[in-house]
């Protein structure tokens, strides 16, 4: 896909002070949440059913209305505007396109309800067409085009609009594991080139990590973190973004001492004295969270090691899965090396990767 100047970013800020909404008087679906997305940032709201990321998202586009609390678009506040006054364009889990329209009249639909004119309503509905992929299939129904071509037409209908934050809510669940990582390769391929500002909602982690300049996870209708993807699947603030965000082995630890001037806390696991960032915490009892894939079985190990017991061995294409148990409980393990494997029930010794442990500050 390349950019065309049919095509231009409008990119606007996006902040939310305080807000909150509630249902039938009681209920919090999202209580005094505070964010910022910067204009040109692709931010996704992460996190389990019923947390309050989709009814972020249709605040933002005004088809949820706020209990308290201020919404701004870039430097205006549109709090109390509809949805049809906010220049915002939104693509849903369900395409929702017009089945009797062909492709074109279904990416031209808001052209034409804003009386573009003929002109410009053609010039810019070809480049969102060209812009997704689909020059050539103005001419076809929906139920002629797959599921991803029909979720291309849903993005090239929001995209000629030129909103100032364009909406994502869900926009891959209905699509196979396959396209789901080809569409959202070209969802962010288009944002970073056109600069737009998006909003993206997902319960998929491995989207979010994939697609995010910056991902807010939610829990209980607030904020848990926000952070680089990096940031997060590296230094989870607790044990349920350590374990949302990808997967995660959490064990109980003993911090012996901190040194604060340095940041770091001696922390024993058994036999094994590991020095890790103290992340502000005390001595005393703690939770350790590892990566499966930064957790190493050997058959014999010349480093500080904890003796462990293959319970189940996967072969799952291009990689293991081990469940090994411990005398800490019982852990589960990613290798690449599939041409050497230790079966269930084989005596191994576990170590961890350098930069693999962190503590959890909960």
């Amino acid at each position: 896909m390349t950019t065309n100047i049919g095509i231009k970013s409008k990119a606007a800020s996006v902040e939310f002070k305080q807000v909150t909404k509630i249902y039938g008087g009681e209920v919090k679906a999202v209580d005094e949440v505070s964010l910022h997305v910067d204009a040109g940032e692709l931010v996704t709201l992460l996190g389990p059913s019923g947390c309050g990321k989709t009814t972020t998202l249709r605040m933002i586009a005004g088809l949820e209305m706020v209990s308290s609390g201020s919404i701004f678009i870039g430097e205006q506040d549109v709090t109390l505007l509809p949805a049809t006054d906010r220049d915002v364009s939104m693509v849903f889990q369900s395409y929702a396109l017009f089945p009797h329209m062909n492709v074109f009249e279904n990416v031209s639909y808001g052209l034409r309800v804003s009386k573009l004119n003929k002109k410009d309503i053609l010039e810019k509905t070809n480049t969102g067409l060209e812009l997704v992929g689909l020059a050539g299939y103005g001419d076809r129904l929906p139920s002629e085009l797959s599921g991803g071509q029909q979720q291309r037409v849903a993005v090239a209908r929001a995209l000629v609009l030129e909103p100032q934050v364009l909406l994502f809510d869900e926009p891959l669940s209905n699509l196979d594991a396959k396209l789901r990582r080809q569409v959202r390769e070209e969802i962010r391929e288009l944002q970073t080139e056109l600069g737009l500002t998006v909003v993206y909602v997902t319960h998929d982690q491995e989207e979010a990590l994939a697609v995010s300049d910056r991902i807010i996870v939610m829990r209980n209708a607030g904020i848990a973190q926000s952070g680089s993807p990096r940031e997060l699947y590296e230094q989870p603030a607790d044990s349920f973004v350590a374990d949302f965000i990808g997967e995660a082995n959490i064990m109980d630890v003993q911090i012996s001492s901190v040194d604060d001037h340095a940041g770091l806390a001696e922390v024993s696991l058994g036999n094994l004295s590991l020095r890790l960032a103290s992340r502000g915490m005390s001595a005393g009892p703690a939770k350790l969270a590892v990566r499966p894939n930064r957790i190493h079985l050997l058959a014999h190990s010349d480093v500080p090691s904890l003796a462990g017991v293959v319970k189940k061995s996967t072969y799952v294409g291009n990689h293991m899965e081990y469940v090994v148990a411990t005398d800490h409980g019982e852990w589960f393990s990613i290798s690449d090396n599939v041409d050497e494997v230790f079966r269930a029930g084989a005596q191994v010794q576990v170590v961890f990767s350098e930069r693999g442990p962190v503590l959890l500050p909960d």
